[in-house]
C-alpha cells in the first residue's frame, strides 16, 4: 500500500537536499475526503429528489417550488460538506466552505482539544493563524498525523510551542491506539 499524495505548485517547489540533487515537497491530503463528499452529493441529491417526488404526489408542483427544494439540497451539500485537510512539510491546512485556514506547524504556538463527544484540535502559530480540525481525521491519514507531529517537535525544539504538549503527547497516543487496533482487526488478531 503505497501513501497517498497529491501534488500542487506550492508544494512541488524544488529544493537541493545535501547532494546536490532537487527534492520534491509533497502534500499530503486526507484519503477519505473524497467518500465523505461524495456522500454529502448523494444526501443532497437524495433529499431534493424525494421532496419534488413527494411534492409532484401532493399535486403542488410548480418551477419555483423546484427552485426552492434545488435550493434546500444545496444547503444540505454545504452542510454535510467535509472541510478537506492537507498537509505538507511545515504546515497544515483546512479548506471549508469558501475559505482556507493554514497554519506553520513549525511554529505552533498553543494546541487545545476541546469537546468529549465532537472533539475538536484547535491549532495556533507564531504567526497568527489558527485552524481547528477533527482529531479523527489525524487518526483516519497517519501521514497527515506524522506532518504534524514532525512540525510541532521542530517549534517545541525553537520554543515557540506554549501550551499543548500533554495534548499532542495524549493525541499521538490514542492515535497509535487506533492504528494498532485497526492493523490486529485487519489481520485477524483482535
Amino acid at each position: 500500500m503505497g501513501r497517498r499524495t497529491a501534488r500542487s505548485s506550492a508544494a512541488c517547489r524544488r529544493q537541493h537536499n545535501g547532494a546536490g540533487t532537487p527534492a520534491v515537497r509533497e502534500t499530503a491530503v486526507d484519503r477519505r475526503w473524497r467518500v465523505h463528499a461524495r456522500h454529502a452529493v448523494y444526501c443532497a441529491v437524495g433529499f431534493s429528489g424525494v421532496a419534488m417526488l413527494l411534492d409532484q404526489v401532493s399535486g403542488g408542483f410548480t418551477l419555483p417550488r423546484a427552485g426552492m427544494w434545488a435550493a434546500l439540497g444545496a444547503m444540505v451539500f454545504a452542510v454535510l460538506l467535509p472541510p478537506r485537510v492537507t498537509a505538507a512539510e511545515g504546515w497544515l491546512a483546512v479548506r471549508g466552505a469558501g475559505r482556507e485556514r493554514r497554519v506553520r506547524t513549525d511554529a505552533l504556538s498553543v494546541v487545545e482539544l476541546y469537546g468529549q463527544v465532537a472533539q475538536r484540535l484547535v491549532l495556533w502559530d507564531a504567526y497568527g493563524g489558527r485552524l481547528d480540525l477533527n482529531p479523527r481525521v489525524l487518526a483516519a491519514n497517519p501521514l497527515l498525523w506524522h506532518l504534524l507531529d514532525t512540525g510541532a517537535r521542530r517549534s517545541r525544539e525553537r520554543g515557540t510551542l506554549r501550551s499543548g504538549t500533554d495534548v499532542l503527547r495524549e493525541l499521538g497516543e490514542w492515535i497509535d491506539g487506533e492504528t494498532a487496533r485497526a492493523v490486529l482487526g485487519t489481520s485477524g488478531l483482535e
